[in-house]
């Protein structure tokens, strides 16, 4: 696949990656040449220093026969106006645009993207995907990372291993004998920076940060069993009132739960804005930094702070100096995946990364075969991937054990029929099945083979 994508930031760069990884032809354009020498040298891609939206820059990107592009620029009308040109100049049949403004986003002008009009394919706005991100983290707190599979039916939680925790030292056969009615499944492991699948007679360790696929149904179980407990917050602080933190808040004071929020912003004429748009949420002009503010919040009080500015070490010092007050989950939003290491450290339970969200949402439309859905794991170190067999793949008519599974790759559920099953090796695979896949990243482009079909579904 001949695939342009448009933007060398952290979006563009991990894109870019992940498809020249998979043998696909990539190119990458941007206006800063710097950047583009940097991607070239260090992937195997194609790299143009130019303006995106510019016929001329996308004909030497190869747009007369590209399969793909991807606009995911740093400008919302620079995206929007690479989209019409890929479209009009050169019939590229699939156009995903990064978008930012809420204007852009307001489901009363999605007709703006019709084909006779601005030409979009997929429209990906990281802001709600964080958001959503940030709301996954509210509902299971005792996992520091969560994505919902299967319609809702299954969850990929994300659990650090304490040293309390029941079930360490023991092999994981014995887990699946102890909880046999338990429909979860350990899929990955983190240990000393070294991320792999576990075989049945792996045993678990404190430190180890587990990926278990469960059942949405099993998830108070599994937490349990795993150490953990679930509480559900009723009191929230969001630092940051950007489109983040509006949009985190207002999901916030309006879901079933009503949670009672309050939003701290230290930019007036943000914070005046933020307190029009809510309605229940207090709204609270100063630094998420400021201790005394805090105290004013009823930090020591609160079941939750979530810290989503626009800079990174706001976040992690306000989620620290929260902890520090007696807050019990601190959440904090870091672009920069090298900061992930000071999260233990600083007491921080869970962090968001938007590129990471912003990846797996461009990711889930660009991949071959049936698959569903996509979410990038770590530093891109795997994949959860939701697929469903067809009858001409290889997957069709055999048992699981039979399959010529990457080493790297394990299945952590099977849907039958609307029911949720629990792989075992005799577990047949029929037309219309679908499965969550844990891969690691340098297996992905394997797993995906075996779910392809013939090219029409390409």
């Amino acid at each position: 696949m001949k695939v342009i994508i448009c933007g060398a930031g952290q979006v563009g760069w991990q894109i870019a990656r992940h498809l020249s990884r998979e043998n696909n032809d990539v190119t990458v354009v941007d206006k800063d040449e710097t950047l583009i020498r940097r991607i070239s040298e260090a992937l195997d891609v194609s790299g143009i220093a130019g303006f995106a939206s510019y016929p001329d820059v996308l004909e030497e990107a190869g747009a007369k026969d590209a399969d793909m592009i991807i606009a995911a620029t740093f400008a919302d009308e620079v995206n929007m106006v690479t989209c019409q040109v890929a479209h009009s100049m050169f019939g590229i049949p699939r156009k995903i645009a990064r978008l930012r403004a809420q204007s852009y986003l307001d489901a009363i002008y999605s007709d703006l993207y019709r084909q006779d009009h601005m030409p979009i394919d997929v429209v990906i706005s990281p802001e709600r995907e964080v958001a959503r991100a940030a709301m996954r983290r509210m509902e299971i707190p005792a996992a520091f990372d969560t994505e919902r599979f299967l319609d809702g039916e299954a969850d990929m939680l994300g659990i650090s291993i304490a040293e309390d925790c029941p079930v360490i030292n023991t092999p994981l056969r014995q887990l699946t004998e102890l909880f046999s009615t338990l429909k979860a499944v350990v899929v990955g492991v983190q240990r000393k920076a070294r991320m792999f699948v576990p075989e049945t007679g792996d045993q678990l360790f404190p430190g180890d940060q587990i990926y278990i696929i469960t059942a949405h149904s099993d998830v108070p179980r599994t937490l349990e069993i795993f150490g953990k407990t679930r509480k559900k917050g009723e009191r929230a602080i969001v630092i940051g009132g950007g489109n983040v933190g509006l949009d985190v808040a207002q999901k916030l004071e309006s879901g079933e739960r009503r949670v009672r929020v309050k939003l701290v912003e230290r930019d007036r004429d943000v914070a005046e804005r933020a307190a029009d748009a809510l309605e229940r949420t207090i709204v609270l002009h100063g630094d998420g930094l400021d201790m005394e503010l805090l105290e004013e919040a009823n930090i020591e009080n609160t079941d939750a702070l979530l810290a989503v500015t626009d800079d990174d070490k706001t976040n992690l010092l306000s989620c620290a100096r929260a902890k520090a007050m007696g807050c019990p989950l601190v959440i904090a939003l870091v672009n920069d995946p090298s900061l992930a290491n000071l999260m233990a450290p600083l007491g921080i339970d869970a962090y968001i990364n938007p590129r990471t969200t912003t990846v797996s949402s461009i990711l889930r439309h660009i991949r071959h075969g049936r698959i569903r859905a996509v979410y990038s794991v770590g530093d891109a170190e795997a994949e959860v991937i939701e697929a469903q067999v067809m009858g001409t793949s290889v997957l069709a008519g055999k048992t699981i054990r039979d399959v010529d599974w990457p080493e790297g790759a394990k299945v952590g559920m099977v849907m039958k029929n609307g029911g949720l099953h629990v792989p075992r090796g005799d577990t047949k695979l029929e037309e219309g099945d679908i499965l969550i896949v844990f891969a690691l990243a340098a297996d992905v482009p394997r797993v995906e083979h075996l779910f392809q079909v013939s090219p029409e579904f390409f």
